[in-house]
Formats: structure tokens, sequence, C-alpha cells
């Protein structure tokens, strides 16, 4: 799932690695995102949370395992794409200063932003993160992390490598449930939804 509303998104500040916290509405959102993953919880596995260490994430965190008693580890890994110096700035001073990906180097593709990541820095950490969690099959995983992030959670998953993710992009909005499964008898990895937010619409 994506981290609901933040305070970054409510000021329009740019995100990346910088620290926002969930806004009134975010931890709203984050309750409803709790009693819908309550009401789908497997009978035959329990579940295990992992979270991007940035505080709107782990917020979230905290809240869906109050709700379904599940343990919860943080992992830098799978932060949001970073920045650099424009993280915290108005996104009009980014917009300003971003420079297009070009087609023939999209995943190295660092722009004029010091600091910023490039789209095969994050493919790497975040997939790294997605292959340990598919290594224990033995709890169904949950897994908050960040709007840009989210498409290398699914590629990651999808056993895609990174060289091959240069045009990959699943869009995602706050506090959306993207359902991942593994078929246990022909091993296919199936993308069940994307993006729903349909459990947001009780609110």
């Amino acid at each position: 799932m994506t981290h609901p509303h933040a305070e970054h998104t409510e000021h329009d500040l740019v995100g990346g690695w910088h620290d926002s916290h969930l806004t009134s509405r975010g931890r709203r959102d984050a309750h409803l995102v709790a009693e819908e993953l309550l009401r789908r919880r497997s009978t035959s596995r329990p579940s295990r949370i992992t979270t991007s260490d940035l505080a709107r994430c782990s917020e979230t965190a905290e809240i869906l395992a109050v709700t379904l008693g599940a343990p919860v580890t943080a992992d830098s890994r799978l932060r949001e794409i970073s920045f650099g110096e424009a993280e915290g700035r108005p996104n009009e001073w980014l917009t300003q200063r971003q420079a297009p990906s070009p087609d023939h180097n999209r995943l190295d593709h660092r722009g004029p932003i010091p600091g910023a990541e490039t789209r095969r820095e994050v493919a790497d950490r975040v997939g790294a993160c997605i292959r340990e969690l598919m290594g224990d099959p033995d709890h169904d995983h949950i897994v908050i992390t960040h709007g840009y992030a989210l498409t290398f959670v699914i590629t990651a998953w999808m056993q895609i490598p990174s060289d091959a993710v240069g045009f990959a992009s699943f869009a995602t909005s706050p506090g959306a449930i993207t359902h991942l499964r593994l078929d246990e008898y022909w091993r296919n990895r199936t993308l069940l939804s994307l993006a729903d937010t349909a459990h947001l619409s009780t609110g």
C-alpha cells in the first residue's frame, strides 16, 4: 500500500526523503486501510508489516499493527525516490529546475538536482528489500511505501530485473491498496488489483 495523505502534499512541498507526517485525513484513512486489510486477512498465515522508515509510512504502520496484531519492521530501502536538494521545498521550485528523462538513459539519468537518486538506484534498493520478503513464504506481507517506489515493489515481486524497468510505471494514490498474489501451485505472480481506494469512500 501507499501511505495516506501527508503534510508535504497538503502544503504542496516536494516529498522524497523529506520526513513529513500524516495529516488528520491521512490518519483517518490509515484506520480505513487497517479495517480493509483485517477484512481481507488470510486465516492460514500470519501477517507481517514492512514499512518505509519515513514518518508518514511508519505512522501508518503503527495504526495497521494495532488493528491487525502484526509485527512491524522499518526498512529504509522502501523510501520514496530522493529528490536531493529539492526535498521540502515548494513543488514549483523543483518544476523550474527539473529536466525530462531522456529515452536513451532512463535508468541512470540523475537530472540537475544535486543529491537526487536515479531510477536504477531506487529500483535496486526497493528490489533488494522485496526479494528478501519473498524469501519468507510463511507470512502474508503488507508493504507500506510511497507512490513512485510502489512501481519497483511490483516489478521486483514479478521478478522483472532492474535493467528492464526503465519505462515501467504503476500509478497509485494515497492510501491505495495494491494486491499481489502468488499462486502456490502454478507459481504465477498475479497483480490482482492496482491502487484500490474503494475502502476510503466509506470514511
